[in-house]
């Protein structure tokens, strides 16, 4: 094992601690690679961290996160519990709605982009319905819900649900339902059918089985679940890419194509490796307890 072990570190971690030093160093333009440390020490983080930018890409891709696992780990579980109880069909219905998983997410924001453009798609049927200035969508500058106005301090954005992002967490969440009903049938298999006609012989309804039988059992799925959508979604790039861009105003920027344009356009190898640095330390706050918790129950298994 110690060759694969020796690889695993030079190339996964050796190159993170690499990245990490690029951001601490004043490294800026790829023809010219400086490694020596910045001062004063941290000034790259300071100085992305006060960028309305990068602000408005922290504040897009907590906003998506937390709309996306709503949308998609509900969505996935009503769609597990339908298919769970089809008698005549079920392998139809399971293929049909787990398809948009085998797209790529050109192809989904391609047809999205489609769906959501304002002079067209939705706004067509909203229209017929009686609203006469529908969103914009993805060119919508509009903060929905706004918890807390910029000012001239620090922080210089909004604080809210940004309109544009809306489309792109649907488009994200119609695809990756299907990954999530697939994870919830695999745990509705494996609940015992004693179980639920024990429950029933005592008089238990649909809902009771389902709030104290069937969720229970499938806690360990939902927090499965929601870690690994929470890495697709933390480094959502092409979907974005595909559907709007940046936005005006950065009004769906990301991180991903923050570090694209850094590293690629702007000459800023520091502020992008920063910028990565920033999105793995993220990942690792709810990914690493996960992993310690996961380890603990191995351990006491054994």
């Amino acid at each position: 094992m110690a060759p694969s072990l020796l690889l695993a570190f030079v190339f996964v971690y050796g190159f993170i601690g690499f990245s990490g030093l690029i951001s601490l160093s004043k490294w800026k333009r790829p023809t010219r690679s400086d490694l020596a440390l910045r001062s004063p020490f941290g000034g790259t983080y300071v100085e992305m961290l006060k960028e309305q930018r990068f602000q408005a890409d922290m504040r897009n891709v907590i906003v998506f996160t937390v709309l996306f696992l709503l949308i998609t780990v509900a969505g996935g579980l009503v769609m597990a519990l339908l298919v769970h109880h089809v008698v005549v069909g079920k392998g139809l219905f399971r293929t049909v709605l787990l398809l948009p998983y085998a797209l790529s997410f050109i192809v989904t924001g391609v047809a999205f982009r489609w769906i959501f453009n304002p002079s067209s798609g939705v706004n067509v049927w909203l229209g017929d319905l009686g609203i006469t200035h529908p969103p914009k969508w993805s060119t919508d500058t509009g903060v929905a819900l706004t918890l807390h106005h910029a000012g001239s301090g620090f922080w210089q954005i909004d604080l809210g649900i940004p309109v544009a992002i809306i489309p792109i967490v649907i488009a994200a969440a119609w695809q990756l339902s299907g990954f999530a009903m697939a994870m919830y049938l695999a745990g509705l298999a494996g609940i015992p059918r004693e179980e639920l006609e024990a429950s029933s012989i005592d008089g238990a309804g649909w809902w009771q089985q389902l709030r104290h039988i069937i969720l229970p059992q499938l806690r360990p799925i939902t927090v499965t679940c929601l870690i690994l959508l929470l890495h697709t979604s933390l480094k959502i790039f092409d979907l974005v890419v595909a559907m709007s861009g940046s936005g005006p105003g950065f009004v769906t920027d990301v991180p991903g194509i923050y570090v694209y344009d850094m590293m690629g356009r702007a000459d800023r190898y520091d502020k992008g490796s920063a910028a990565a640095i920033v999105l793995l330390l993220t990942a690792c706050v709810f990914v690493v307890p996960y992993l310690i918790r996961v380890y603990r129950k191995e351990g006491k298994g054994a």
